[in-house]
């Protein structure tokens, strides 16, 4: 039997909510529905959602809160979509450098969101085709890294392990399944993102930068990600696999 996509809709408009429930089922998807952080909360104790659709403007914690507690807790995998009502562009970088995996401003139609939501699903579900030798690895390596593909944890030599957002993990991904080849903006922004690259887009630069901070790597002495005037990025380290599992 096909599975049933589950999105978990939390925005304080009733109206909104009513008309986005009302669409994904007709499109065949099972929705549920919370006004406020508290109400989310108790639908997440009840079921774990395939995505949710998040609103930045709530009562109570905003939504920028709620996100970051989500990516703290056991439903930190759980992908996000991020809706605001602003027309000013800095909660849509501030959403993107946390993480989110996509972000949509309103008024949007209906159908779009459909996309979207779909989209952020398959990315979410499969990540790109990957070198033979790495499309089966538990374990990959790089420098002083290894990478957890099962788990998706990130961990340094001591075995400390570094949380990685559900878009980070993708971007790593990519990076790692295309070592020391030159993937543009346009490139990364499709093979993580689903969509292409707009004049003003830079969530790609962000999600790079966060990436970095969490290697410990800087844009002008990097170990790992380097920066190509004019080209893109290339992650200049060579990746081993091996298939041993971490124990915690």
């Amino acid at each position: 039997m096909e599975k049933i996509d589950h999105i978990l809709v939390v925005d304080d408009d009733r109206g909104l909510r009513e008309v986005v429930t009302t669409y994904l089922e007709r499109s065949g998807m099972l929705v549920s529905s919370a006004a406020n952080g508290r109400e989310m909360h108790h639908s997440l104790d009840r079921h774990v959602p395939d995505l949710i659709l998040l609103d930045l403007i709530l009562p109570g914690e905003d939504g920028l809160t709620l996100y970051r507690r989500l990516r703290e807790s056991r439903y930190r995998s759980v992908p996000v979509l991020m809706l605001t009502g602003r027309s000013d562009v800095t909660d849509r970088i501030i959403g993107l450098e946390m993480g989110a995996d996509d972000y949509m401003a309103k008024p949007f139609q209906a159908r779009e969101l459909l996309a979207r939501i779909r989209a952020v699903l398959r990315r979410t579900r499969a990540l790109p085709p990957a070198s033979p030798s790495l499309e089966d690895a538990c374990i990959l390596g790089f420098g002083e890294w290894r990478l957890d593909t099962s788990t998706r944890q990130l961990l340094e030599s001591d075995d400390t392990v570094v949380t990685l957002s559900g878009a980070e993990y993708r971007l790593l991904r990519v990076f790692l399944d295309h070592a020391q080849r030159v993937l543009t903006r346009d490139q990364l922004l499709n093979l993580t993102q689903g969509r292409d690259a707009d004049s003003f887009d830079r969530s790609i630069d962000l999600l790079v930068s966060r990436l970095r901070q969490k290697l410990n790597d800087t844009a002008r002495a990097s170990r790992y990600i380097k920066t190509l005037r004019n080209e893109g990025y290339v992650l200049s380290a060579t990746v081993t696999v091996c298939h041993e599992t971490f124990v915690e």
